[in-house]
C-alpha cells in the first residue's frame, strides 16, 4: 500500500475513539452479520451481511450506519473509496466534525483522486437525502427499492458497477 494511503489509514484507525465519542447518542443495533445473512435475498440487511462477511467485518456498535452507507452507495473499503464516501455524504448534507478529516486529508494527501471525490460529492448533492434514516428499521426492505428512493437511474447504474 502506498505510504500516503497508510497515513490516512492510520488516521482512520486512530480517529475511531473520537468517532465513538461522537456516536454516544446512538443505540447499538445488537445484530451480528450471521443474523443479517438470514434476511431475505434482496433485502438491504442481507446485502449488509454479505458486505460484512466479504470484508471479514462485524458491525461497529453505534457506527452501523457507516456500513449502511457502503451498501446504499456501492463504495468499497479502499482508502480512496472511504474518502469518496465521505465526499458523497458531505454532498448529501451530512455534517459532523468527523467528516472533515477524511475530506481534508484525502484532498491534500491523495490529490490524484480529486476527480473521483468531486464526482462523489456531486452524486451526493443530486441524491435525495439519505443520511438521516434509522437504518435498523430498513434492514428488511428491498435494496433496489431503497436505492431508487435515493438515487436517479443513472446514479444507480454507477452504483451497480462499483458494487460488483
Amino acid at each position: 500500500m502506498d505510504y500516503r494511503k497508510q497515513i490516512i489509514k492510520w488516521f482512520f484507525d486512530k480517529s475511531q475513539k473520537i468517532y465513538g465519542i461522537m456516536l454516544r447518542k446512538y443505540i447499538p443495533w445488537e445484530i451480528k452479520k450471521t443474523e443479517l445473512l438470514t434476511y431475505p435475498k434482496d433485502s438491504f440487511g442481507k446485502h449488509l451481511g454479505i458486505f460484512l462477511n466479504n470484508n471479514n467485518f462485524e458491525l461497529i456498535p453505534k457506527g452501523e450506519r457507516h456500513d449502511a452507507y457502503h451498501i446504499i452507495t456501492g463504495y468499497g473499503t479502499k482508502v480512496e473509496d472511504e474518502i469518496a464516501l465521505q465526499f458523497l455524504c458531505f454532498g448529501n448534507g451530512k455534517r459532523s466534525l468527523y467528516i472533515f478529516g477524511p475530506i481534508i486529508l484525502g484532498s491534500i494527501i491523495l490529490p490524484e483522486y480529486f476527480k473521483y471525490y468531486y464526482k462523489s460529492y456531486r452524486i451526493g448533492k443530486n441524491a435525495n437525502i439519505f443520511h438521516h434514516y434509522d437504518y435498523k428499521k430498513l434492514l428488511k426492505i428491498s435494496i433496489e427499492d431503497f436505492r431508487q428512493a435515493i438515487f436517479s437511474k443513472a446514479q444507480i447504474e454507477i452504483i451497480k458497477l462499483q458494487y460488483k
